[in-house]
């Protein structure tokens, strides 16, 4: 896989800060921005943030570009609603060799079971290529191409969804492949805009005990896993 921050607001977190100076300035917002650099725009935004007003982290908007996770990934990532997606279609992309599937470490870590992953994805991309030579379309033969076919797709989220998305996906109950994604963007996006994103991450990092209850992992070290993101 592949994760990309393609572009973001510029000044995320001089844009941002302006924004919570709006409510209670006198000013107009543009005198406000000039105003601030980004020692007091990052001290402004910590404040207010702390206070939970973080809408208006909404201003900032990041634009991703995740290459070859599989279709499993993005049957999830789209349940994330606040955000704006292109996706890879399979109505032209043709499915016919192993290097167009993602294969989980659990089943590549066994032999056994990594040779029937394998036999079974060459004989969906033979089934496949024969209907295509059949005359079928893309958009028909692709019915029967399985989760793990890789794909490409752009997201673009605002900070406040970004980091309820981190809340969510960063966490240790999320499937492997999503959470190794999450916290890839995660790692990108504190290194433009550190203040926004401090102690993002999965919800036990902020709320400094586990919200799953009975759900939680029993590998799961929380102050293992606080000590983890906030240095990413």
């Amino acid at each position: 896989m592949k994760v990309k921050l393609l572009c973001y607001t510029p000044d995320p977190e001089r844009v941002c800060a302006a924004a919570a100076l709006t409510s209670p300035g006198s000013g107009g917002t543009s005198e406000i921005f000039e105003s601030l650099d980004l020692e007091k725009a990052r001290k402004t935004l910590k404040r207010i943030m702390g206070y939970g007003h973080v809408s208006v982290i909404e201003h900032a908007n990041f634009t991703f570009s995740l290459e070859e996770v599989s279709r499993a990934l993005t049957h999830q990532l789209v349940r994330h609603r606040i955000a704006s997606y292109t996706q890879q279609s399979q109505r032209y992309v043709t499915y016919d060799t192993l290097q167009e599937y993602v294969t989980p470490p659990s089943i590549a870590e066994k032999p056994e079971a990594k040779k029937i992953f394998d036999e079974t994805l060459e004989n969906i991309s033979k089934t496949y290529q024969k209907l295509l030579d059949l005359g079928i379309h893309k958009e028909d033969a692709r019915y029967i191409l399985p989760n793990a076919a890789k794909t490409n797709i752009i997201v673009t989220m605002n900070a406040r969804e970004l980091r309820h998305f981190f809340n969510l996906r960063c966490c240790a109950r999320t499937q492997w492949e999503l959470r190794e994604v999450a916290t890839e963007m995660l790692r990108q996006v504190k290194k433009v805009a550190p203040s926004i994103f401090e102690n993002a991450g999965p919800n036990c990092v902020e709320l400094e005990f586990c919200p799953e209850g009975k759900l939680k992992p029993p590998e799961c070290n929380i102050e293992e896993i606080k000590a983890r993101f906030r240095s990413l």
